[in-house]
């Protein structure tokens, strides 16, 4: 076998060498470089790209701090306004109680005031009443008419009998 023989297996090693390097030298020369290149242009945009992702990330964390601070402020003037309503609302109810207590006690007086006012006028009616009452019942035991002065005693000792009847 030819292979095997070392003068053909020398000269077979040395060509095979030479077609690796001038494969080498090809690669180098024309394939090599467009790769490399590629291979820059992807690593330069994944760094850019990786760079763009940093600065998105903390602009994004700038934003999220700031949007926590404003629902902390938003969430605190809602305490506030709920607070102020809440106060004001136990204001209002106060002064509605208030003016119904005045309220109230304005028509208890009145109310009172017209009781003894009904009371008054009931009794002095009762004693004009009581007193031509009397009147009659004199005229009548008497048998004769009076005269108004008889007519004026007489309604006087009826409403002194009446009031002093009243009294115990």
């Amino acid at each position: 076998m030819p292979q095997f023989d070392s003068h053909f297996f020398s000269s077979l090693i040395f060509w095979e060498l030479l077609s690796f390097g001038i494969l080498l030298w090809v690669l180098y020369k024309y394939a090599l470089p467009p790769i490399l290149e590629t291979l820059e242009a992807r690593e330069r945009k994944i760094r850019e790209s990786l760079d763009q992702a940093e600065q998105n990330r903390v602009a994004a964390e700038g934003k999220l701090k700031e949007y926590e601070t404003k629902l902390q402020l938003a969430a605190k003037e809602v305490e506030t306004i709920l607070t102020e309503a809440k106060q004001q609302a136990q204001r209002l109810l106060e002064e509605n109680e208030q003016r119904l207590r005045v309220e109230s006690q304005r028509i208890k007086e009145e109310t009172t005031q017209d009781i003894d006012r009904e009371r008054r006028k009931a009794i002095q009616d009762i004693k004009t009443q009581s007193a031509e009452l009397a009147i009659l019942v004199a005229e009548k035991v008497i048998g004769r008419s009076l005269s108004d002065d008889d007519h004026r005693r007489f309604a006087q000792e009826a409403l002194e009998a009446v009031a002093a009847q009243s009294k115990n």
